[in-house]
């Protein structure tokens, strides 16, 4: 396991290195597991009742440090052994070695971490809500997992509208690399806020009876629609909060829609049960 400088912050993170051909590498961040309160409280700004809080347990994940690249995407797409679907090397509206890979539906996203899975034997996967939310918000319980407002001298949104307190800025129209702003939440993790939602696991559900688990959602209808979060570049900023919640037909294909792998760490790395 290596250790990762947090940009900005002295803080590290570990990781494991995914070498997943041609010299391409994808960056996995260890997400401890633990408690929190999945949602937003009712004193936040401009949030939506299918928000409510309540608490879930997580257990320990490592998920992609940056959303899926188009040159990540495209290895696999052309290289690994297909498992249920065809993919197209070359989805994107917004080309870019860097950029992440948008424009490609649920089932694709999900074709993705089964070709990825198999090629390694490690137990990748699309990220359940629930670990989504816990790993955006690293241990944070203000809007954003770097304050109370956003900006985007911070994060790729639609910059004329603002939240709170902000500031208007720019809109750029279009996706940026995911290590445009070097910065990272205290996780180790980047561009949680804002560029393309992501894709989970979960079918779309109120959070009624959830799971206090951090399970995923899933029902018997296929043709649910399925969750994204983040909100992306085309996003009022409320969409970009970390409780924020989206979601789609599984078929749907955008170019502000990506998504970025989870994998279950093994039970050593679990934090350890009160024997008392």
């Amino acid at each position: 396991m290596a250790t990762l400088t947090i940009q900005k912050e002295q803080k590290t993170a570990q990781y494991f290195r995914e070498k997943l051909g041609n010299e391409i590498e994808l960056d996995m961040i260890l997400v401890h597991g633990g408690d929190f309160l999945m949602g937003s409280p009712e004193t936040e700004d401009e949030r939506s009742e299918d928000e409510k809080q309540h608490p879930v347990t997580v257990k320990s994940f490592f998920l992609g440090r940056y959303p899926v690249t188009q040159v990540q995407w495209r290895i696999v797409a052309e290289t690994y052994d297909q498992v249920n679907i065809e993919l197209n090397p070359n989805p994107s509206s917004f080309e870019g070695a860097k950029r992440p890979v948008e424009q490609v539906s649920w089932y694709e996203a999900q074709e993705y971490c089964d070709r990825l899975a198999k090629k390694t034997k490690r137990p990748y996967h699309l990220p359940t809500e629930a670990e989504w939310e816990y790993a955006c918000r690293a241990g944070t319980t203000t809007p954003f997992y770097f304050g109370n407002t956003i900006s985007t001298e911070l994060a790729n949104y639609d910059g004329n509208y603002i939240y709170a307190n902000g500031v208007k800025g720019e809109h750029r129209n279009e996706t940026t690399p995911v290590d445009h702003f070097n910065i990272a939440n205290a996780w180790g993790l980047c561009d949680m806020h804002g560029n393309v939602s992501e894709w989970c696991q979960d079918h779309w559900h109120s959070y009624y009876g959830a799971f206090v688990e951090g399970n995923a959602w899933v029902t018997d209808n296929s043709d649910s629609p399925r969750i994204n979060r983040g909100g992306s570049w085309i996003s009022y900023p409320r969409g970009c909060r970390s409780a924020s919640r989206g979601n789609d037909f599984p078929d749907a294909r955008f170019n502000g829609l990506g998504f970025r792998v989870s994998c279950s760490a093994p039970a050593t790395l679990q934090p350890p049960t009160d024997q008392s």
